[in-house]
């Protein structure tokens, strides 16, 4: 299999961010942790992925700072995983994309899980990006002012 290019050093925050968090199997363990999981074991069995893909994804997420490995909370020789403040900040990017896909891959009457405010129990509002003033803002709303100062559209 061929090397991926490193993005590390690419100019746009998305292509960054990508060489991080792009590969399906980061963002799910990632999504398996803000739902409590913790143990190599607990995503092995939820995703269902090869260990050694498991284990390669798991060591880049820790080495890029997405995740810490530290000793097992029940004192037993295993090591757990768990988000770092760095990691935690994914949390807008997790629910973003389970709204899109709720909205653009299920039909209007086909079951999903739900995401629920905690001490309510009611649904999670859809995210909405807002200008400064409040305004809801689209794509048509937005620009991207690239390096050298040349502006174009998001």
């Amino acid at each position: 299999m061929a090397k991926r290019k490193s993005l590390k050093g690419d100019l746009c925050p998305v292509a960054r961010a990508l060489d991080v968090i792009g590969d399906r199997w980061a963002l799910l363990i990632v999504r398996d942790a803000f739902d409590g999981m913790r143990r190599f074991g607990e995503f092995q069995k939820s995703l269902g992925v090869a260990r050694n893909i498991l284990a390669d994804r798991l060591h880049t997420l820790v080495a890029e700072g997405v995740f810490a490995a530290v000793p097992a909370s029940d004192g037993s020789a295993y090591q757990d995983y768990v988000l770092t403040p760095k990691g935690a900040a994914l949390f807008p990017v997790v629910v973003g994309l389970r709204q899109w896909g709720e909205a653009q891959l299920f039909g209007a009457a086909e079951a999903h899980s739900a995401l629920l405010e905690r001490a309510s129990g009611q649904p999670v509002a859809a995210l909405e990006l807002r200008a400064a003033d409040g305004r809801r803002l689209d794509a048509a709303d937005t620009l991207v002012r690239k390096l050298g100062g040349a502006a174009v559209r998001a």
